[in-house]
Parts: C-alpha cells; structure tokens; sequence
C-alpha cells in the first residue's frame, strides 16, 4: 500500500488491525531477468532502481537470512559527502542528493536526519589538511566550513578543549550530513521495491552459481532450489570474497570485524556526529538517547559478527579523550559487522571477468552512506553493461593498472601512499 494522511486515518479507525503487510513474503521463480545476491541495503537499493529508472521489474533479491540482518543493521548509520578525491566525491555527493529525497522517493519514512557532521582537527598540519578537503569540495559544490575552535566551542562545549595531548583546534563541518535510521532505510527499499514487482526471498542461501558450455552465469544454486537468471550481482558485503569463490573468483578484498557500540540512555548531549581527528572515534546520538560511536576495524581477516576487548577499549578511550564525562555513562551492548575491506579503502563496482556475473564490494567503512548512490549505479551498470559516470574509477582491474584511490588509507592494509 502506499501511506499517506489518509491510509493512516483508515487504519486508526480500524484500531490499526487492518495494515498489511510492509512487503511480500515471495517465494522462488524458475528464471529471473536479474537475481541480487545478498539483502542488505545495497542489494535493495539495485533492484529498486533496476526496476524504478531501468523498467526492468523480474528482480529477485535472494538474502540468507532476514532482510537487513548483515552490515545493513550493523552501523552507526552516519550519512555524510565529505570525500576530497576524485571518484570519491562525485559519487557521495551522489549518494547525498538521493538520501536527501529518499523518504519522497520509497514512501517511506527513514528517520533521516541532517544534523551535520564535525571532524574535529588537532594540530596545525591537520588544519591545513582538513582546509584542502573543505576547498575541494566546495569547488564541487559540496557544503563544507572550517571552524575555529571558538566555533567548535560555541557548538560543543562539552569537549575537553584543555587536553594538552589532544588540542582541539578547530573542525570541519558539513551541515547536510548526519544519520538515518539503518533497519528503516532497509524497509524503505523493500516497501519501494516490492511495489515495482521485486521478489524479496529471505531465508534463501545461495550455494553455488550455474554455467552454460561457454562459462556465462546462467543462475545460482540456493538452499531453496535453483534459480536461473540473466544476470547476477553480487552485494553480499563481508561475504563477497566466500560467494566470489564459488564462481572461481579471487577478489583483492579482506574480510575484517568493524565493532560498534551503544551507551544507555541519556539527556540530549551532542547535536550532530563528531569524529576525534587524533584517533579513530566516531559518535553520534541516537532518537532513543544512546550514544552510538565506532572506531577501528579489528586487526586481523574474520567471518565472525563479534569482536574483542583491545578494541573497545581503544575505541572508549578516544571517546574519553574527547569527554572525559562520558566515563560515568554504562555502555548497554556491542556487535561486530563484517567489513569487505578493499586494499585502497574505495569500493568494487564493476562486470566481473565472468560473463553475466557482477560486483558491488570493497565498501570498507563507507557502506552505509552509500547505500543509495550504490544502488542507483550498480543497476545503472547491470542494466546497461557501461559504467555509470560516477563509478567509473570504481573498476576491479584499477589495482593491476595502479589506479588507486587512496582516500585516507582506511584499506585492509592503508600503506599505500
């Protein structure tokens, strides 16, 4: 159904025991125009706007377990452009835009919220560093403001700005940027998608890929049966080197834990998401009063949605660096996602060497914010086999040519400069 005004005024006369479902429980075809592999926000996204702006509607999304139930329900849900590389901003940029309508666009509501982003800078060269990004984008006509400390005070003056360790000296700040919430934006694309005709198959492992004589991707294997497809993606994040394999494929990507956590509940304290320039610490503030904040990922290749102590305590550390106070507050719980880490911190967008089988990886720590300039992209490839102009630095055979974007180092392995 579509919400509106008025199907919430028909379901509250019905004491809301009348609302169906978000989206169907499909079960498997024979043969798909294009089957997805994997359920999480970038697999939705594709098949969205592979039926939205490509009209190509015979989509199935097949996902292991429950829709959202990877990196999608894993983050710390931070929305920002502020990429200085080219490649990197076009494509955030892109991806903004599509964030800022996407509510109007999947008649849906995301929890989007644009309360800005702070990236707080500690020392003279980091000033200078954070200036040039800011420059860039506003060349490209990207929001960006360098702010001086008495700013950055006036804003937060929780901070311990008397930390002779960590000087605060100022931020850069994107006012457009600021956090969504992950499992609506999942149920957002699945809502959209499902409307436009899109197979969502949950509980559907794929197991294998099928081949014709000449080596094309006919199809897959799944827990469920066969599928056959005209083409295949693959969007199974963390998975992607493990679904990779079983086409034969060895992708320059490691499999790595990324940690996040959440406090209880406190009073409104910060107003936007603010990232520790002298460590790795990022935090926000969530609806329900918890401070959401993330660091490193954990420093050696696992599968497993957990991670360990040296880490978080790492991470709490930063976190007290910049708020002392925050000591007295309980942490509530941990998770662990797995992150597709590629070798220059810059995602995988591209035709696989496998005739009808296609790539969405290597998101590192980005995957969230990208999730609907992903999407939009990757079917826009899928359904025309060229690559969209702002993913065209995104090719897989980038590290054989030594065309590398190294935005800030955050591969598996950030030596590359």
């Amino acid at each position: 159904m579509k919400y509106s005004i008025f199907s919430l005024a028909r379901a509250a006369l019905s004491g809301h025991k009348n609302w169906p479902r978000t989206w169907r429980d499909a079960q498997p075809k024979s043969h798909y125009d294009v089957v997805i592999i994997g359920g999480g926000g970038h697999g939705l996204a594709t098949a969205y706007f592979l039926a939205h702006k490509y009209g190509i509607r015979n989509v199935a999304v097949l996902e292991k377990g429950w829709i959202g139930s990877g990196n999608a329900g894993r983050n710390t849900t931070i929305v920002r452009s502020n990429y200085m590389l080219p490649g990197n901003t076009g494509f955030y940029e892109l991806s903004m835009k599509l964030w800022e309508r996407m509510e109007q666009d999947l008649n849906y509501n995301t929890m989007m919220s644009q309360r800005g982003i702070v990236n707080l800078y500690h020392s003279d060269a980091q000033r200078d560093a954070y200036a040039r990004r800011g420059n860039v984008m506003r060349i490209n006509g990207i929001d960006a403001e360098l702010l001086d400390q008495a700013q950055v005070r006036k804003m937060m003056p929780f901070l311990n700005f008397d930390n002779a360790r960590f000087p605060i000296q100022g931020g850069l700040l994107q006012r457009r940027a600021g956090t969504a919430r992950h499992d609506a934006v999942v149920w957002g694309y699945a809502h959209a998608g499902d409307r436009l005709g899109v197979d969502i198959i949950q509980n559907c492992e794929v197991t294998g890929f099928t081949r014709d004589q000449n080596g094309k991707v006919t199809g897959v294997e799944t827990s469920r049966g066969a599928i056959g497809a005209g083409k295949v993606g693959m969007a199974v994040a963390g998975n992607s080197s493990r679904v990779a394999a079983m086409a034969g494929m060895r992708l320059p990507i490691e499999s790595h834990v990324l940690q996040a956590f959440v406090s209880e509940a406190i009073k409104p304290l910060i107003p936007g998401v603010l990232t520790f320039g002298a460590g790795h610490f990022y935090v926000s503030q969530s609806d329900k009063g918890g401070l959401v904040f993330g660091g490193d990922i954990d420093g050696y290749n696992s599968y497993a949605q957990r991670g360990n102590m040296p880490v978080m305590e790492d991470v709490c550390e930063g976190g007290m660096a910049l708020m002392p106070m925050i000591g007295r507050v309980r942490l509530l719980r941990q998770w662990g996602g797995i992150m597709d880490m590629s070798m220059d911190g810059t995602p995988i967008i591209d035709r696989t060497p496998i005739d009808g089988l296609y790539l969405n990886a290597g998101w590192c720590y980005g995957g969230f914010k990208a999730t609907p300039g992903s999407g939009l992209v990757f079917a826009h490839l899928i359904a025309t086999d060229t690559p969209h102009e702002e993913a065209k630095r995104f090719r897989l055979d980038r590290f054989q040519r030594g065309a590398m974007i190294d935005e800030k180092g955050v591969g598996a392995q950030p030596n590359l400069h």
